[in-house]
């Protein structure tokens, strides 16, 4: 049976426009079931920075019906979800600019299935206010024990009458947990609110039974080295420690849910040097146990299912993601959907209630991905919708795990992808995509800029360098700013391997994007004569700067010994080192950027133009970091082909 029929949000492409097809957003994201399994909800992007909330009748055959909108200036739909069969909650977020700073802001909305009855959920702010706080909270806990109401985190700033004589004022402050109604918006409070609080965690039927604080180191105003937990007993009373993690090595019991069946915190802990999933028993013991490890990798994901999130199992990555389950029924599903869908990943993404109806999502590195309604009592698996239906057909390329040797002869695994039909390498033009982060690593699946290069006629790789996330302290090293020349030396011979395949090295060009991006700029300095071309996008060109920047947040401390100090400052910044750059440079950056400042590309531009070299700056006026706009990125998509080396 066919899916739907989806025209909505999705910008039209005539064949042969290759940059259309592969930027423009996912038609489909955060999907999510009804209680009773029969509808479906979805974020489907609109024109520029807009998108809509879906709501359809999977049984009905009905076309979906858009229920809420988001104009994209500046508010945007960061998730909907179900609080009951006739009611959503979804978080709206965005950015503004007010005194040359940028800021975030979230809010909780309500709204009926059928359309309507919308309501704010998030805490209002009255005119006696005496502060902000710009979070609008979070849902906590689907099933609250009282029908069509959620266990939702909202923050609280005090409160005094300053235009008239009452002397009543509100004195709460900081993060609490309260009971709210979807429809009305009636609330209960559960947990008074901390200041210091950052993070409550349930068990998934109602209980808070975990809180993370974060507090300020004295009074600097930064946030310290150190989140702490606390956990409240099964039977109640005051919060007793649980654990602490450092922030800067990661070290310690970092819990993410509560199992309410064995009393348990479940959560990550680093087992020599590598993530690994823990568990610890809310009892005041302090017993802890390690429930799964990898000998190679980290350990990074649970796997949850049901409205209680409930942890069935968790998922790695080596030269693919693997799942490892702990439930029988969930395990036989995966396998049995894996192989009626060709072998590919499968993902378990929502259920109803009573577990009869699951949503699953299934793609793989030609396949950019599709979701399902699975019934397993009549083994009967529904297409529901295509991620990206411009793609639809097309013939992507495979993507193949490899692996090649640095300057010191260690190992460094990557990503090859090559034109469809292509087998090698030889006399291809090549490009080296190193990634974000640097705190990330790339992994095996679809990847939209990998695959337009490759339909571009590129060889294409994604090296996995050392400072990478996912292998365990030893690759990570001092991470990818401190050490940078391991992880830029990397990234650079990732370009020589490519040479020594075969591809034109007169064709040779390196695209980065974040920590890629200043990957890219960086590689330029340290070995000048080998990319020719050199595009970043929302790169970090000068780490003093970034540093300075960070101090108007209150993460400027954990920025500043992310960052470090010394030498490697000024040696690792690549607007420090733009007259070694012998490459032209293309940059694109979002001007609401709040991971990496514009004025990193901005300055990069002046330094290399000082230099007497050649770049060029794109700014798109009102994007963020991602630049989540389909008309941008397919723009970005053409200028980046036009001024790389055929």
């Amino acid at each position: 049976m066919s899916g739907f029929l989806l025209g909505i949000g999705t910008a039209q492409a005539q064949e042969g426009d290759a940059a259309r097809m592969f930027g423009t957003l996912p038609g489909v994201s955060q999907a999510s079931l009804s209680p009773d399994g029969q509808k479906l909800a979805f974020l489907a992007p609109g024109k520029g920075q807009a998108n809509d909330l879906f709501v359809v009748n999977i049984g009905e055959d009905a076309a979906p019906l858009r229920i809420l909108r988001a104009s994209g200036d500046p508010e945007i739909l960061l998730w909907c979800s179900w609080a009951s069969d006739a009611r959503l909650i979804c978080q709206v977020g965005g950015r503004e600019e007010y005194g040359g700073q940028i800021y975030g802001y979230t809010t909780l909305v309500g709204v009926d299935a059928a359309g309507g009855n919308t309501k704010v959920l998030s805490k209002r702010r009255g005119s006696n206010a005496l502060g902000y706080d710009f979070r609008g909270g979070d849902v906590i806990d689907w099933q609250s024990g009282t029908p069509g109401s959620v266990l939702m985190m909202r923050s609280y700033v005090p409160e005094a009458n300053r235009r008239g004589p009452s002397l009543i004022t509100k004195d709460t402050d900081g993060m609490g947990v309260d009971l709210v109604d979807a429809t009305t918006g009636a609330t209960r409070v559960v947990e008074k609110p901390r200041r210091d609080a950052t993070e409550y965690i349930t068990d998934g039927k109602g209980a808070v039974r975990v809180m993370g604080v974060h507090a300020a180191a004295g009074q600097t105003g930064y946030l310290g080295n150190t989140r702490r937990y606390f956990f409240r007993p099964r039977a109640g009373g005051a919060w007793q420690p649980l654990s602490a993690v450092d922030m800067s090595t990661e070290e310690g019991f970092d819990p993410v849910t509560v199992d309410a069946a064995t009393d348990r915190a479940i959560g990550f802990a680093k087992v020599s040097g590598r993530y690994a999933v823990s568990a610890v028993q809310l009892d005041g013991t302090g017993k802890g146990s390690i429930l799964f490890q990898h000998p190679e990798v980290d350990v990074d994901r649970l796997v949850r299912v049901g409205r209680d999130k409930r942890v069935v199992g968790a998922t790695y990555v080596t030269e693919r993601r693997h799942m490892v389950t702990t439930d029988p029924k969930v395990e036989a599903m995966a396998k049995a959907l894996s192989r009626a869908l060709g072998g590919k990943d499968v993902y378990f993404v929502d259920a109803s209630a009573d577990e009869s109806q699951w949503l699953v999502w299934t793609g793989s590195d030609i396949d950019p991905g599709r979701y399902y309604r699975f019934t397993p009592a009549e083994k009967k698996l529904r297409p529901l919708l295509d991620d990206r239906p411009l793609l639809t057909g097309r013939v992507l390329s495979p993507v193949k795990p490899i692996s090649y040797a640095a300057a010191d002869g260690t190992k460094i695994p990557g990503y090859l992808t090559l034109p469809p039909g292509r087998t090698d390498a030889k006399g291809l033009p090549a490009i080296v995509m190193p990634h974000g982060g640097p705190s990330a690593r790339d992994e095996w699946g679809f990847d939209w800029i990998a695959q337009f290069f490759a339909q571009k006629g590129y060889a294409i790789v994604q090296p996995n360098f050392r400072g990478s996330s996912g292998y365990g302290d030893q690759w990570y090293q001092n991470n990818g700013f401190k050490s940078w020349r391991t992880a830029i030396g990397d990234v650079t011979d990732a370009g020589r391997w490519l040479a020594n395949e075969g591809a034109d090295p007169a064709r040779l060009s390196i695209v980065g994007w974040s920590y890629g991006g200043y990957a890219a700029l960086q590689s330029g300095a340290l070995a000048p004569d080998l990319f020719k071309k050199i595009v970043a996008i929302a790169p970090v060109s000068d780490l003093a700067k970034m540093k300075q920047e960070a101090e108007k947040y209150t993460s400027g401390a954990l920025v500043r010994d992310f960052i470090g100090s010394g030498p490697h400052v000024r040696e690792g910044s690549p607007a420090k080192n733009a007259a070694a750059i012998k490459a032209p440079v293309l940059m694109f950056h979002g001007t609401l950027d709040q991971n990496v400042d514009i004025e990193q590309s901005r300055l990069m531009k002046r330094a290399i133009e000082d230099a007497g070299k050649t770049a060029e700056l794109i700014e798109y006026p009102g994007l963020a970091h991602s630049l989540n706009d389909s008309d941008v990125r397919s723009d970005m998509l053409n200028r980046v082909a036009a001024f790389l080396p055929k």
